[in-house]
């Protein structure tokens, strides 16, 4: 696990790039002129919350998904439980009898959720952020240098 980056706060903006890439590749032609690029920082700025719509959700669809969740969810109960078994056969046994009460109990779940929703969404999706622009941040007491370097730079 990586801990959370400081707020670049003081730091001198190098540039601002509509693009990521624009922004790394900055950072890369500084690495590449040897400067210490650990003092530098790419910033998304302007964040927005993009929803993207991946498909129709039916009451079909839910109960399938709480069908397939509720499955492994059997397996897992079965396997714990199966620990403890006498016999191979008891073990067999405890999975499928956990598979299958779970596929029966994560299906009338699935579609007992999206029904009482009352159609208010009817979709998949996926979320994430996105920055409208990127900025190129790095401590004061480099700026000049970084400044200086990008000066001379082809076209970064």
């Amino acid at each position: 696990m990586t801990t959370p980056a400081a707020l670049p706060v003081g730091r001198h903006v190098l540039g601002s790039y509509p693009r990521y890439e624009q922004a790394q590749s900055v950072v890369d032609y500084l690495s590449d002129a040897g400067f210490p690029v650990e003092t530098t920082a790419i910033v998304g700025a302007d964040l927005r919350l993009v929803e993207k719509i991946t498909g129709r959700l039916t009451k079909g669809r839910a109960a399938a998904a709480g069908a397939a969740s509720g499955a492994w969810f059997g397996i897992l109960v079965g396997l714990f439980v199966g620990l403890f078994a006498a016999s191979g056969t008891a073990l067999i046994a405890l999975l499928l009898y956990g598979v299958i009460l779970g596929l029966i109990f994560g299906a009338v779940v699935g579609y007992a959720g999206h029904a009482f929703t009352g159609g208010r969404r009817d979709f998949t999706s996926m979320t994430g952020l996105a920055a409208t622009r990127y900025e190129v941040l790095v401590d004061p007491e480099g700026a000049q240098e970084a400044e200086r370097l990008l000066a001379q730079a082809p076209a970064v």
